[in-house]
């Protein structure tokens, strides 16, 4: 043990260039350290869960504003928009400090008739050396909410940023170095390849966030040591606008949803379906607000961010169909930008209904039939990781809500419902396994240990041989 503890793991602390990896040995050995560690019970105890994130809350405070900028240096990230990614961040650890006590408190339960005498609880116990491997979209909240969880629950924690946003892995990196051990805590940077020799280690668990393909990957190797994993992936999240809504706040706020980010959000309104009696009045307040929030040349507002590199920009840029463009369809190859953009017309044929478009472009299609929405929906490739429905019909959303597998819903707003602490958040089938935030986050990176304590005052014959006639006694019960 001390051996291990004296180990430099400093050497193996990859820099943001892909060609500096992390050796197979070195990595071998931060994961064993940890495990080691966890053995020790350090992690398990309130007082110590509770240092470690009043710490973690502090460092955050700290950092703010590094972090404002490196979002702005990887993403051309607003500096509203960072900010709010940071306060949603901050609301989490604020919550987990003040219900920790509450959350680690045993849950007493029933005992059966058979188990009688006895008592029963549930313990949540934590579940051992954790990995988080965090997506470029949202590098900051995606590394911290789920460390927040797994901290919470007593864990070792073991970080892989994206190399995709370098400057946020750096001070991610930088601010775990500072505040833990890294026989606890520890951030790993590099690129895939890291992250594919850190797949062959065994993980009590595995949480990643990213698209359904990886995901597939992630769980193919977690499988080769039986390690549950936790996959918050994506899907084209719909967006049903109903005749009856309030229209202009409908358009601001799924305008909103959607071009937050420059559209690089998994749960991003991915396409609207608007009833067709007000379709052109949809339409046309949607490039009235567009052009009032970001201007005839969009690209030089202050409020739009960029595509995260040059593959993604193309594979974007191709999927507007030109011909169909409302408003926007400006692109930048070398800013790797792209306008926020409308299109209407579009059906299923077309490219940009293929696939999950994770940017600013939003393809506009009418309704006037609810059940053939329902049935649209459910032919997509995924479920929605989320849904947003407009209206003031109470039966035209619980339909929607009742008919239509999604791992989220937004009632006459967008993207909220993921910022709430309060509410599970995760996808279903291909969208999703697993759900986190607040409470959700303690107990998806705990075990919830079954304990029956059972009286000794008194001994029930009945369970022990010779049998005889007991068995009557079973079927009394049983009619």
């Amino acid at each position: 043990m001390e051996a291990i503890k004296m180990t430099n793991i400093d050497n193996i602390r990859a820099e943001n260039s892909p060609n500096n990896q992390v050796t197979n040995h070195s990595l071998e050995q931060v994961v064993e350290i940890q495990r080691e560690y966890f053995k020790t019970g350090k992690t398990k105890s309130y007082e110590f869960r509770l240092a470690q994130l009043k710490k973690l809350k502090q460092a955050i405070v700290d950092r703010t504003e590094e972090f404002v900028q490196a979002l702005h240096k990887d993403l051309g990230r607003p500096e509203f928009e960072a900010y709010f990614e940071l306060t949603v961040l901050y609301d989490d650890v604020k919550d987990a400090i003040a219900n920790l006590k509450k959350w680690m408190k045993p849950t007493k339960v029933t005992t059966g008739l058979l188990a009688q005498p006895g008592r029963s609880r549930i313990e949540h116990t934590p579940l051992g050396n954790v990995l988080i491997l965090v997506p470029y979209n949202y590098p900051v909240a995606l590394a911290f909410q789920p460390l927040i969880g797994a901290i919470a629950a007593g864990n070792t924690i073991i970080i892989k940023p994206s190399s995709l946003t370098p400057a946020c892995s750096t001070i991610t990196s930088e601010l775990i170095k500072s505040i833990f051990d890294e026989h606890y805590v520890n951030s790993v940077e590099g690129s895939t390849e890291v992250t594919t020799e850190l797949l062959t280690h065994k993980f009590d668990h595995i949480f990643f966030t990213g698209s359904p393909s990886v995901g597939k990957i992630i769980m193919a190797a977690a499988a080769k040591h039986l390690t549950p994993v936790t996959l918050e992936l994506g899907g084209k999240s719909p967006t049903i606008v109903n005749k009856d809504c309030n229209l202009e706040q409908a358009v601001k706020r799924i305008l909103s949803g959607k071009f937050l980010n420059a559209g690089q959000t998994c749960i991003a309104p991915d396409h609207v379906y608007v009833h067709q009696d007000i379709k052109q009045e949809f339409l046309a307040k949607a490039k009235e607000i567009v052009l009032k929030w970001y201007g005839d040349d969009p690209q030089e507002s202050n409020d739009c961010g960029r595509i995260i590199n040059d593959r993604h920009f193309e594979r974007i840029s191709a999927l507007i169909p030109k011909d169909r463009v409302v408003v926007g369809g400006q692109v930048n190859a070398a800013q790797k930008f792209i306008a926020p953009t409308i299109v209407q017309d579009v059906t299923f044929a077309d490219d940009i209904m293929q696939e999950e478009i994770f940017g600013p472009v939003l393809p506009v299609l009418d309704f006037s039939d609810l059940e053939d929405v329902c049935q649209q929906i459910e032919k997509l490739p995924q479920h929605p990781l989320a849904m947003y429905l407009f209206t003031a019909d109470k039966k035209f959303e619980q339909t929607l809500i009742s008919n239509v597998r999604c791992g989220g819903v937004n009632v006459n707003n967008t993207l909220l419902h993921a910022v709430n602490p309060h509410l599970p958040f995760g996808g279903v089938g291909q969208s999703g396994i697993g759900a986190y935030h607040g409470k959700c986050s303690f107990e998806l990176f705990s075990h919830k240990k079954s304990v029956l304590k059972s009286a000794t005052w008194l001994d029930i014959p009945l369970r022990y041989a010779p049998y005889g006639n007991k068995v009557s006694l079973l079927k009394k019960i049983i009619r």
